[in-house]
């Protein structure tokens, strides 16, 4: 008989010895332990991957404004003049310009019908954004708020779509959700590319023309600031105010106007420039407020609101009281933007949580008679779960 069929004549004894290996076998391994392996003797223990929370700042974009013991800007300086801190840890800057970075500019507007006698003013400054503020390389997108946020331009940089969206600025509810319009402009600017060292880019700017209160927002200020810091957005302030309105649309003033909060003037003596009043408020520390706002998002700040969110990301807050018109005052930014300098660098400890503390001196001669504006700082939070 032929090997093909040698399995047929295998005893019962046999077949019944080969079922049951087959059975023990499956036993055996019925009972293996679930999970991993102990080692072979000798080998390493393969420890479980760490559950680590990284958070990881990849660029920081910091404006610097020079001015000399008169107030004038100073234009001379070269990056290596600047030595710049992040923690104390001296930074090496990537990106060095001065007032030459395109703008992307979002033009938050109040549209609420209290500042109903400002809006025929503010209709016109239009041409100041294009020329003055944008340039020819810059682009913007307009904002309005009252009970509700509207984006009315989306970013262009045809300077006709710009002004013409601000000459028909129409007038909405008594509300005035600021903070959640920020929210919203400083969302729409994290989209704009930033200058890297082997790449151009655009700086981020958020210019504000509202009342200094919010009124309805979801958002709190201290979150929209930390947001603000972290994608580099710049924000600059024109405070309206609801007591001019109420001079111009009445024939008599009130005995006593009273400034409204965030439009205060400089101590006597001091010029009213921008770095005036982003650091000076009525006897207010603004930096120490500003890094307690961002460092306490939860908590309520009261007045002060325009000159806290300047102060926080190295912008400036004007007033538009007394002899400063809003045309004035969106003239005086734009100078500033063009005559800045902006500094970016890579922290060398950008997963450390918590608050980052930004030091920017000037290396020179002359370093100690010169004053320098810029942001105090970023909060990195470990991510939501």
């Amino acid at each position: 008989m032929g090997g093909k069929n040698s399995i047929g004549r295998v005893g019962p004894r046999a077949l019944w010895l080969f079922c049951a290996a087959l059975t023990a076998a499956g036993t055996l391994l019925g009972q293996a332990p679930t999970g991993p392996l102990p080692p072979r003797p000798g080998a390493p223990v393969q420890q479980p991957p760490k559950n680590e929370i990284k958070v990881q700042v990849a660029l920081v974009t910091t404006p610097v404004t020079v001015r000399d013991s008169r107030g004038v800007m100073v234009h001379d300086l070269e990056a290596k003049n600047f030595e710049v801190t992040d923690n104390g840890i001296a930074q090496k800057i990537s990106h060095f310009d001065l007032g030459g970075d395109p703008i992307s500019l979002v033009i938050l507007v109040e549209t609420s019908s209290r500042i109903e006698p400002l809006m025929p003013e503010m209709r016109k400054t239009g041409i100041l954004f294009t020329e003055t503020v944008m340039g020819p390389t810059g682009e913007a997108a307009v904002v309005g708020f009252n009970d509700s946020v509207d984006k009315l331009q989306d970013f262009t940089g045809n300077a006709d779509n710009i002004e013409s969206t601000i000459a028909n600025l129409g007038l909405g509810t008594s509300g005035a959700k600021l903070y959640d319009a920020m929210a919203a402009g400083v969302e729409m600017l994290s989209g704009r590319p930033q200058a890297t060292r082997e790449m151009p880019g655009r700086r981020r700017v958020l210019m504000i023309l509202s009342e200094a209160v919010d009124d309805g927002s979801q958002k709190r200020l201290g979150e929209v600031l930390r947001q603000a810091e972290l994608e580099n957005v710049t924000i600059y302030g024109v405070g309206l105010s609801t007591t001019r309105a109420e001079l111009r649309s009445k024939p008599k003033p009130p005995k006593v106007p009273n400034l409204p909060v965030g439009t205060l003037p400089p101590p006597p003596g001091v010029p009213n420039s921008p770095s005036v009043q982003s650091s000076v408020s009525g006897g207010v520390d603004l930096m120490a407020l500003a890094v307690w706002v961002v460092q306490h998002v939860h908590d309520e700040v009261k007045g002060n609101s325009l000159e806290v969110a300047a102060a926080a990301t190295g912008g400036a807050a004007l007033s538009t009281f007394k002899d400063r018109s809003v045309e004035k005052a969106i003239d005086e930014i734009g100078g500033e933007l063009h005559s800045q300098y902006t500094l970016s660098y890579t922290p060398t400890d950008a997963n450390a949580l918590g608050y980052h503390e930004i030091k920017v001196s000037v290396v020179r001669g002359d370093g100690k008679n010169l004053k320098i504006r810029t942001r105090p700082g970023y909060y990195l939070a470990p991510p939501e779960s």
